[in-house]
C-alpha cells in the first residue's frame, strides 16, 4: 500500500442511458454472476402506491432495507426495475419508467470493488457517503436528494453487510434522522407532503439445498486451518436430500470443532503477540467471541490512538476513518511533488495504517456472530452462513484479496415490504426532544425489519 491522494466525493449523475443497459443486463448477470435466479415480493403493492404517490408530489420516501450481503442492492434493483412495473401492471396500477431509486453508498466501497463500481453506481443515481467521520458534502447530497430527487432514496440502516440471512444487526440512527430532516426541509419550503421510511426485508433461499457442497466446503476449511492433516471422510450428504438427525448432529459438531478451533488459535495470536486480554477457555463461546472482538479491534485502536467509544460497528468506523486519513491524505496537497524521502515515509505510514485496518475487517466480519445461529434453528441457509464467515476468515488469515464467496448453489431472494413509517406520526416528539425521537423511530425501524 502506497499514500493516496484524498477521497474525493463522487457526485450522483443520473445517465437514463446507462440505466437502461443495466436493466437489460442485470437478471443475466444475477443469475450467471451471483447465483440468484429469482426475485420475489410479498406486499408489493405497498410499494407501488408509494411510487404513485412520489409521482404526484404527495410522499417523498426512503427504502430502508436490510443488508445481509453485497448482493442486495443489485437484487433490489431486480425488484424495482423489472419486477414492480410487471406487478403493478398486472394490478391495473402500471409505473411510469424509469421505476428507479437513489442509493446511498459506502464510499469505500469503489475502494475495493474498483473505480468502474464508483462510476457505475454514480451514473444511476448514486451518492457516497463516509460513515466515520462528519461528511458534510455526502450528508448534503442525501439531504438534497431526499427532499428533491427525482427518484425516491435507498440505504441500508445496519450500515454494512452482516453475513446473517435472519439477524438484524443494530440499527444506525442516521435514517430516522434523513426523515425528519426532510420533514422539516419541506415545511420549510412550504411543501406539503408525508414523509415515509419503508422497512424492506430481504432473505435468500436455495433452490436445491446444498447439503454435499457445504461438507465439501467444510472439509476443504478444516485442513486450510489446520484442524485436521488431510480431509474428512464424506458423510455422504446429497445435494437436494434433507438431513437426517444424525447427519445433522454430526455437520453441526464439525462446524462447532471448526469454530472453536479457530477461536482458540486467534486468541493466542492476540494474547502472545498483541498482549491483549482474551476470556478464559472454559467461558462460554458468546463471551469468548466478544473478548475477542474487542481485542483485535483494540489493536487497531491503539495504533491510531482511538479511545474505544460506541459499540462494535461504531468503533469499526472509527478505525477505518482513521486508517483513510492515513492512506488518502487530506494534508498532502499534491503527491508527485513530494521528496522522495516524504514520500517513502508516506508510504510507510499507509502501509502500517493498511496492516492495521487488517484487524478491523476480521472484526466486521463477525459483529453479528452470536454463537447459537445455527443451534437454534438449523437450516440449510444458517450453516450456509455460518460455514461462509468461517471461510471468510480463513481467506484472510491465508491473505487472500479476492473474498468473493465460493459459488455453493443458486438461491431466489425474497423481498418483504412492510407498512411505512410516517415522520408526522413523530414530528411531535422530535420537536419537544430530537434525540428520544430518532431513538424511537430507530427502533420502531429495527423490529419491523426484525419480523420479516
Amino acid at each position: 500500500m502506497t499514500v493516496q491522494p484524498p477521497l474525493e466525493f463522487i457526485p450522483p449523475a443520473f445517465n437514463p442511458l446507462v440505466w437502461q443497459v443495466s436493466r437489460s443486463l442485470l437478471p443475466l448477470w444475477l443469475r450467471y454472476r451471483q447465483g440468484i435466479a429469482e426475485v420475489r415480493a410479498d406486499n408489493a403493492g405497498e410499494l407501488i402506491d408509494l411510487y404513485h404517490q412520489f409521482y404526484q408530489g404527495k410522499t417523498r420516501f426512503l427504502l430502508a432495507f436490510r443488508h445481509p450481503s453485497t448482493v442486495d442492492p443489485p437484487c433490489i434493483s431486480q425488484l424495482l426495475w423489472n419486477l414492480l412495473p410487471q406487478i403493478a401492471k398486472q394490478q391495473g396500477k402500471p409505473l411510469k419508467s424509469p421505476v428507479h431509486i437513489h442509493f446511498i453508498y459506502d464510499r469505500g466501497i469503489p475502494l475495493w470493488a474498483g473505480k468502474q463500481v464508483g462510476w457505475l453506481i454514480s451514473q444511476l443515481g448514486g451518492t457516497p457517503i463516509r460513515r466515520g467521520t462528519l461528511d458534510r458534502q455526502g450528508l448534503r447530497s442525501v439531504r438534497e436528494l431526499f427532499v428533491s430527487g427525482r427518484f425516491p432514496i435507498a440505504a441500508a440502516p445496519e450500515g454494512a453487510t452482516n453475513g446473517h440471512n435472519e439477524i438484524v444487526s443494530p440499527l444506525e440512527p442516521g435514517i430516522a434522522q434523513f426523515g425528519f430532516w426532510c420533514w422539516e426541509d419541506l415545511q420549510k419550503a412550504k411543501v406539503s407532503a408525508e414523509v415515509a421510511i419503508v422497512p424492506l426485508g430481504i432473505k435468500y433461499y436455495f433452490l436445491e439445498a446444498p447439503w454435499q457442497s457445504l461438507e465439501q466446503l467444510l472439509s476443504q476449511l478444516e485442513v486450510d486451518s489446520g484442524l485436521r492433516d488431510q480431509p474428512t471422510a464424506s458423510m455422504g450428504l446429497i445435494n437436494g436430500v434433507a438431513l437426517t438427525p444424525e447427519q445433522e448432529k454430526i455437520l453441526y459438531g464439525r462446524l462447532s470443532q471448526l469454530a472453536e478451533y479457530l477461536l482458540s488459535l486467534m486468541e493466542e495470536f492476540y494474547s502472545k503477540f498483541y498482549q491483549q486480554t482474551v476470556a478464559q477457555e472454559n467461558e462460554e463461546l458468546p463471551s469468548r467471541l466478544q473478548a475477542l472482538l474487542n481485542a483485535a479491534l483494540s489493536v487497531a485502536e491503539q495504533a491510531f490512538g482511538i479511545k474505544p467509544n460506541g459499540n462494535i460497528s461504531d468503533r469499526c468506523r472509527r478505525v477505518e476513518q482513521a486508517g483513510w486519513d492515513r492512506i488518502y491524505r487530506q494534508d498532502i496537497s499534491e503527491l508527485d511533488t513530494l521528496a522522495p524521502a516524504a514520500k517513502g515515509l508516506a508510504d510507510l505510514v499507509a502501509s502500517e495504517a493498511e496492516l492495521r485496518l487488517w484487524h478491523m475487517r476480521l472484526v466486521e466480519n463477525f459483529a453479528s456472530v452470536t454463537g447459537r445461529y445455527v443451534a437454534e434453528k438449523p437450516t440449510v441457509e444458517r450453516f450456509t452462513d455460518t460455514i461462509l464467515l468461517l471461510w471468510k476468515m480463513i481467506a484472510r488469515l491465508k491473505g487472500q484479496s479476492n473474498l468473493n464467496p465460493p459459488f455453493l448453489g443458486q438461491k431466489w431472494a425474497q423481498f418483504t415490504v412492510k407498512s411505512p413509517l410516517l415522520i408526522s406520526n413523530y414530528w411531535d416528539d422530535y420537536k419537544s426532544n430530537r434525540r428520544q425521537a430518532v431513538a424511537n423511530l430507530t427502533q420502531d425501524l429495527q423490529t419491523a425489519l426484525e419480523q420479516g
